[in-house]
């Protein structure tokens, strides 16, 4: 574990270098959970490497570069309300709790991906985050209005009810374009009017976010 580790901080700190983490707080998140924690044991050698992996049911967790910008364009604070459309391997949302030091609610579609990081952050010690079995489209009303909520797959255009359960001044990071591979990502801002801003973060490739108000199966 400890050559993992050694293998982790490098990367942590070459996206410090290249620009990509910013805060000391996205840092920290970074060593406290690292990537090889939430993948399976034959990947956790590749787990530093700056690219996505493979997890079950045919999707993959994010390249930590990919992860960093979308925290850093989160602007995350303790005691914020955050929720996370697309679990997968639960990385992101134990980093996410790291940061907001409070419950996060995360959906994920896919059964044997919530019971995958169900374990994944058992294993970990992470208590407080929430993993939900449904269609992450329609957000999760029971918890909502949201400071930040944060979607990691692309959809073909931003989700309405997304918007309408952001508090006003809130954020949504949203990979938004074709179904496989290119999107632009999106920082979708909610005015105290109900109207949005909306600011493009150039170019990325996600899984598609499958749901009612996603792309179909």
């Amino acid at each position: 574990m400890d050559e993992l580790y050694e293998k982790w901080k490098r990367t942590v700190e070459m996206l410090e270098w290249e620009g990509i983490i910013k805060s000391k707080e996205v840092r920290e998140a970074f060593l406290r959970y690292p990537r090889y924690l939430f993948v399976e044991d034959r990947y956790k050698k590749y787990a530093h490497l700056d690219e996505p992996l493979p997890i079950p049911a045919g999707q993959t967790v994010s390249a930590p570069h990919m992860v960093a910008i979308m925290l850093e364009l989160a602007k995350l604070k303790p005691g914020m309300n955050v929720l996370e459309i697309g679990t997968g391997s639960g990385w992101n949302a134990a980093l996410i709790s790291h940061l907001v030091k409070k419950d996060v609610y995360t959906i994920e579609r896919i059964p044997e991906l919530v019971e995958f990081a169900k374990r994944n952050l058992e294993r970990a010690g992470v208590k407080n985050v929430h993993v939900i079995l449904g269609d992450g489209t329609r957000g999760f009303p029971p918890r909502a209005p949201y400071d930040v909520i944060i979607v990691t797959a692309g959809a073909p255009k931003v989700p309405d009810p997304l918007i309408e359960q952001l508090k006003p001044g809130g954020r949504l990071i949203i990979p938004v374009g074709s179904y496989h591979m290119w999107q632009e990502l999106l920082e979708v801002i909610k005015k105290k009017d109900g109207s949005v801003e909306i600011k493009s973060h150039g170019g990325v490739a996600f899984v598609p976010l499958i749901g009612e108000y996603g792309w179909k199966e």
